[in-house]
């Protein structure tokens, strides 16, 4: 996650982390970016079922009942042990999170052990009532998806009225004073509404927003070929980053931030380095706390029925289920090979990433993406839109020919799948 609001206009510096000794029992939760200890935020997908069909759902959700997941009685001690291990955050998500019964029995419970919780949700269900339980519940955020405006919303999450079911709940919450903000996952099906999404966020007063880029995981990975394609990607992003200059010039307060794709952080630096040169060596100490993608290190996902994973879109890779085992246990154990590799994969990266100057910032991004699309979780990320100059990787560098262990160029081999 890159807080792109925050390291453009200059709010946060390197000083605020040091003042809490990067410690992530310590630091508030807009620096735990920056934390040296790393201990993970838990997304906890509560239940699989959803009551929306979403094109690129990384769960493969559908509105009906799937066995085996936790109980109310095992997800509090998930949450005991969870808390026990000094984790700072914990993300309460889906499919709907909203569709079990007992979620704000679990919340409660979360927050009585000191957890700060957060509510990943399609928004459709927040009805008055349940905004104030979500409010009485101690929430400290409530991301809600927004894939563009009514038209497109509806279309992309397979239901007529979705938007407005959404749109209500985000101002219900907003209403009751529960920080809220949109999630937006881009892709070529809703490229052209990130303006009117964003737009959105100064009508509405809502204070956050997160621009996700797509992963190749669940029905995810079936739309890849509506993934942007590198030049696609920067126009999206170099926007993003106008918008952000425009709020902070005009004092509008917005926090902006993107999710899963990790070249962000090195295309960030470089826009520093061409427009604002005297702070990209500060910035660029910040990306490098920040470290990148951290699946396996500073993110862990629990599914459903206990399995623990790296992220939210490696579901199909298990490192142990807390029925068996606590979380504690399976998260820092390093005998299974791929958490080993995880925890300091650098120097084991392939292709692209392995030369890339960047990797201290990156951390070759988002490996679900590049094993989904390679076939290897070593492979480099196809979704990077870095040129090959950018990276360190031109004419002459040594490493240049170790980019080319692939079967073609990762800028041409997205195209080619169209």
């Amino acid at each position: 996650m890159l807080p792109v609001s925050r390291l453009l206009d200059g709010t946060v510096r390197p000083a605020d982390a040091l003042r809490y000794g990067r410690s992530t029992a310590k630091l508030p939760p807009h620096l735990i970016h920056y934390s040296a200890d790393k201990k993970p935020v838990v997304v906890w997908n509560l239940t699989r079922r959803c009551n929306l069909h979403c094109m690129h759902c990384y769960s493969d959700s559908h509105n009906r009942e799937y066995p085996g997941e936790l109980t109310t009685d095992e997800g509090l001690r998930l949450i005991d042990d969870v808390a026990g291990f000094r984790v700072p955050t914990m993300i309460f998500s889906g499919g709907e999170p909203l569709k079990r019964p007992d979620i704000f029995q679990l919340v409660a419970h979360a927050r009585r052990r000191g957890l700060r919780c957060v509510l990943s949700t399609n928004g459709t269900l927040i009805s008055a009532a349940a905004a104030e339980r979500i409010r009485d519940a101690g929430f400290a955020y409530v991301g809600i998806s927004l894939d563009g405006l009514r038209e497109v919303h509806d279309k992309v999450r397979g239901k007529k009225g979705a938007f407005d079911e959404a749109l209500a709940g985000i101002r219900r919450c907003r209403d009751l004073g529960v920080k809220v903000g949109v999630r937006f996952t881009l892709h070529r099906k809703n490229v052209d509404q990130l303006a009117g999404v964003l737009d959105l966020l100064e009508s509405e007063n809502i204070p956050r927003f997160c621009m996700y880029h797509l992963a190749y995981a669940g029905r995810g990975d079936r739309i890849r070929k509506y993934d942007l394609d590198p030049n696609e990607t920067r126009a999206a992003v170099d926007y993003l980053f106008q918008r952000v200059k425009e709020f902070h010039q005009r004092g509008v307060g917005k926090e902006i931030l993107t999710v899963d794709n990790h070249a962000d952080s090195a295309y960030l630096y470089l826009h520093l380095r061409e427009e604002e040169p005297e702070r990209a060596e500060e910035v660029h100490r910040l990306l490098a706390w920040n470290g990148g993608n951290q699946s396996g290190v500073g993110i862990a996902s629990v599914d459903p029925q206990g399995d623990v994973h790296a992220d939210v879109f490696s579901w199909h890779y298990s490192f142990g289920n807390v029925r068996e085992r606590p979380f504690s246990s399976i998260w820092p154990d390093t005998s299974h090979s791929r958490m080993a590799v995880l925890k300091n994969r650098q120097p084991h990266l392939k292709g692209r990433c392995r030369g890339c100057r960047f990797l201290d910032i990156c951390n070759g991004s988002l490996r679900a993406r590049a094993e989904s699309y390679f076939g290897d979780f070593l492979a480099p990320d196809p979704a990077c839109y870095l040129t090959d100059e950018e990276i360190g990787l031109g004419a002459g560098s040594p490493d240049a020919e170790t980019a080319q262990e692939w079967p073609v160029p990762v800028q041409t081999a997205r195209k080619e799948t169209r």
